[in-house]
């Protein structure tokens, strides 16, 4: 990856860790679940209301480092308005970048989420950008727990 693509990266991630979007819970949410990352002490609720097969409504909250904060932030603009099949399809998607070994596939698909893909390179941090993922996906299937351990 080319400096300038990674200072991109790093602005977006920042960005989105300052200025969270969908932070805080959805009022009528049909579908929730907590994460845990033990490890570094990440923590994060999603809330969200899903109609008619669709995620209308999302959003998180919880405390956690830059990369665990950005990545929920991103991970609400990229399933809202989408169907909870599409919503688990971009979750195996984004666990498949990040967690994949040699050479890196084409991920263009994911859009902003791209900027995790380096965070394979810190197998630490892989955690913090999976929680919010793992989380959402808890909250589609019924679960109400989750943990990266």
């Amino acid at each position: 990856m080319n400096a300038d693509l990674r200072e991109l990266y790093q602005e977006i991630i920042l960005d989105h860790n300052r200025r969270p979007r969908n932070r805080g819970t959805v009022s009528l949410a049909n579908r929730e679940a907590e994460g845990h990352n033990p490890l570094c002490g990440d923590q994060v609720k999603v809330t969200v209301f899903t109609e008619n097969g669709s995620v209308a409504e999302i959003a998180f909250e919880g405390q956690g480092c830059a990369i665990s904060t950005a990545s929920a932030s991103l991970m609400t603009e990229a399933v809202k308005g989408k169907t909870v099949e599409e919503a688990e399809k971009i979750f195996r998607e984004f666990q498949e970048m990040v967690t994949q070994t040699g050479e890196a596939s084409d991920h263009s698909e994911l859009g902003d989420l791209e900027v995790f893909q380096g965070v394979r390179e810190y197998p630490v941090r892989i955690k913090c950008a999976t929680l919010p993922w793992h989380t959402l996906h808890a909250a589609l299937v019924g679960e109400e727990k989750v943990t990266t351990e």
